[in-house]
Order: C-alpha cells, then structure tokens, then sequence
C-alpha cells in the first residue's frame, strides 16, 4: 500500500508488479478497490504477468478528499488518474479498465491525453447525455437525504431497489464517510462522459462490458458508445455468471493490446 498526493486530497494505492504490460484498474461511485471485490467487480482478480495498479478515487475508501463537489467532476479524477500514471507508469502506455465512474474517468482520460492508453475496458456505462438529466436531479436529492437524514436512511431507502439481473445479490453501504458522500453525490451530479467530438476522437482497442435493467447503467450508454468508438465491441451480461467471465475478457483483452505497448515519450516527438 503506498499514499500518492494530489491537490486537494490523499490517494490510497496499491501495485502489483509482476512485470509485463502495466494495467489501472479503477471502480465506481461510493464504492473502492475493497467494495468492487465484494461485488464480484474485481476483474483484476484474474490478471497475472502484468504491473497492475489499483487505488481509491478521492473521497472513497481509504483515500482523503474534500467537502468540495468540484474535486469530484469526472474530469477532475481523469487528472488524479494522469497524475498516478505519470509517476507509476511513466512514458508508457497503459491499458485501463473501471465501472461506471471508473469507465468516465478513463474516457475522460483518453480525450485529456490520447497517447497514454493501449486499450480500455470499459465495464457498465452509466447515464450518459440525454439521460444523465434525470440521474443528476436524482444525485442531487440523494445528498439532500444524507445531509438531513443521515446515511443510513440513504441506505435503508435504496435497500429494496431493485438490482440488475447480472448483478450478485450482495447488498453493501457506501465506502465513502458521511461527512463526504453529498459532496461526491454533488460532484456527480456536475458530470457526464466527454462529448461525442471527443469521444469519436479516441482510437484504442476497446472492450464495452454491460449488463440488462439496469437505469442507472443504461444499455443505451453502451451501445452509443461503441457506435462512437471505431475500434471497440460490446459484451452484454445477463446472469451474474456472464459476469464472473469478465475477468477473463480482461485478461484477453490485455494480452492483445500488449503488443501496442509503447514509449509515450517517442509518440509525441
């Protein structure tokens, strides 16, 4: 474990370096490195050979953040990410994989700097565009609950949500402190992925990973994403078992785009 500086908050870091092609694995909102392996989220579990780096956003799990929702606009924790990278992975291009946040932040990534990626593996899109509208009004009432009433009442109100088909049953709280999770529901409600002229503008391997009913991850996002991304599929997951198969897409993924493995530094002379 290891902590790394960036304005404004403490990322909590781990790398395992078993040589080979470097990987970020990243995950979702109010969740952590720790969360996503409770919720079979973890795809890194099936790497090996590779320098695979993984943290927590600022604001989650074991990392420190502000009470300031502009710390957490995607575009923000897209330079957290470049920063890690510039200093684990120097020079190099580096394939990404996350969820949700973690799939905005990469995307958001790959516009700010298009040479430090070899390929991505974008895992459950969330609202996008046209339909984040509502998912940010809904952001925007969820911090309002938690600051009158308290994070369990959050938590108790969403506990008989219904859940993706794919998804595994396990039901977990935030992995962010109280104090915090309206800011970052705030920061979230100030986001959404790139537009579709930066979008087009990627040009990666890319891997789109979704799964069915499930608004807050819209299949929608995933198909016109892979639309807009010349050199990308879609995998759509519908049991929790086509699920438990993504850290093997992730492995595949990783071993075709190895090859693309680069000196960033040499691109850009």
């Amino acid at each position: 474990m290891a902590k790394f500086d960036v304005p404004g908050a403490v990322l909590d870091v781990e790398l395992s370096d078993e040589g080979g092609h470097p990987v970020v694995q990243l995950h979702g909102l109010t969740s952590s490195r720790s969360r996503d392996r409770v919720l079979d989220l973890d795809l890194g579990r099936g790497l090996s050979g590779t320098r695979l780096l993984r943290y927590d956003a600022r604001g989650h799990g074991r990392s420190t953040g502000r009470q300031v929702p502009d710390d957490y606009r995607w575009s923000n924790l897209a330079d957290d990410l470049l920063l890690l990278l510039d200093h684990y992975f120097p020079g190099e291009r580096v394939h990404g994989v996350g969820p949700s946040m973690g799939t905005a932040t990469l995307l958001h990534a790959a516009v700010k700097d298009p040479d430090r990626f070899s390929g991505l593996t974008l895992m459950v899109p969330a609202t996008a565009w046209e339909t984040r509208i509502a998912k940010s009004d809904e952001y925007r009432r969820a911090a309002t609950i938690v600051e009158e009433h308290g994070l369990e009442a959050f938590v108790a109100a969403g506990r008989d949500a219904p859940r993706p088909p794919a998804a595994v049953p396990h039901v977990t709280g935030p992995d962010v402190t109280e104090d915090l999770l309206p800011s970052l529901f705030r920061g979230a409600a100030l986001s959404d992925l790139p537009n579709v002229v930066e979008i087009v503008q990627i040009d990666v391997p890319t891997t789109i990973l979704a799964w069915i009913d499930d608004p807050a991850h819209p299949i929608s996002t995933a198909v016109s994403l892979v639309t807009l991304l010349h050199n990308s599929s879609l995998r759509v997951a519908r049991t929790p078992d086509d699920v438990a198969r993504w850290p093997s897409i992730l492995s595949e993924d990783v071993a075709r785009n190895g090859e693309m493995r680069a000196q960033c530094g040499k691109n850009r002379k």
